[in-house]
């Protein structure tokens, strides 16, 4: 009896630290209602299985700060798919956005409008697409506040996340009728871009010629997104964008940060997106050594 009591409480004294972490604080991106919500601002997300959101009407930024020991200064929006119906919240947000962090990348995942959600009244191309611009804007207007190096704001998407990736990476800002505060006089433009199984809304680019410095990754069989990958890389290459391009044999849609399928190359991708941060010059400090590939403003 003494042994099984001994036991149960080492068990309890082990799971109290990770019972203790703090969730990671969440930032709202339009504090006066995000344009076009109306009265649905204040209705409640829908999760299922604690993984998938949905009926999201009030965007949103989860912060997950890289460790100060090893944070370099270089940050990324992440985000998550879903077909615009929902968010993969965990698997495509959260699960890459603590892989950056590793690396010392802070993260900050995006909770954006859905325009395929049922009754939602949103569109991909205005709305969803504003809501990742007012992130990377609000991240570069609060870079001092977290550490982070104004100029090495990348943006990471996954399928429909890829999408809007693409449309604010790779072609122009909509025109907009004045602005709406403060943060709309701060930059939209993403200064590394990773596109992961992107849909082919925003392919071919409009603006490729002064898109930034890309990685793309997709499975070979991927009958929706291996076509607009392939395309936008060879459309980047051509304009004289850095691109580097991943494309898995045997590999369908949605194999995540590498934790779905068999495969022992697609458990290993996120190292090659490590790679080329680092090759790039991201993951140093800010001053030690330019970034390549960056055009010139």
């Amino acid at each position: 009896m003494r042994a099984l009591l001994l036991c149960a409480a080492l068990a309890l004294t082990l799971a109290l630290p990770a019972m203790a972490q703090p969730s990671p604080p969440v930032v709202r991106l339009w504090p006066d209602g995000a344009p076009g919500s109306g009265q649905r601002r204040g209705e409640a997300e829908t999760v299922k299985d604690g993984v998938y959101f949905s009926n999201v009407h009030d965007p949103s930024l989860t912060v997950l700060k890289a460790d100060q020991r090893h944070a370099n200064g270089a940050a990324a929006v992440v985000v998550p798919g879903g077909g615009h119906r929902m968010l993969v919240f965990q698997n495509e947000g959260m699960l890459a956005a603590k892989n950056l962090n590793r690396i010392g990348v802070t993260a900050f995942v995006l909770k954006y409008r859905l325009a395929r959600d049922e009754g939602s009244g949103y569109s991909i191309e205005n709305d969803a697409a504003a809501d990742l611009r007012r992130a990377v804007r609000w991240v570069r207007a609060h870079a001092e506040e977290y550490g982070v190096d104004p100029a090495r704001i990348g943006v990471m998407g996954f399928s429909a996340g890829g999408e809007l990736v693409s449309l604010v990476a790779d072609n122009p800002e909509p025109a907009r009728a004045g602005r709406r505060d403060a943060l709309d006089s701060v930059s939209a433009r993403p200064d590394f871009q990773v596109l992961v199984y992107p849909g082919p809304l925003g392919v071919p680019a409009k603006d490729a010629a002064n898109a930034p410095p890309a990685f793309l990754v997709a499975g070979s069989r991927d009958s929706c997104c291996m076509p607009p990958t392939l395309a936008l890389y060879q459309q980047l290459v051509a304009a004289g964008v850095s691109a580097e391009l991943h494309l898995y044999a045997d590999t369908d849609h949605a194999f995540n940060v590498g934790q779905r399928g068999e495969r022992l190359s697609l458990q290993h991708w996120p190292d090659r997106l490590n790679d080329w941060l680092a090759d790039g010059g991201w993951l140093v400090p800010r001053g030690e050594r330019k970034p390549e590939g960056v055009p010139a403003p």
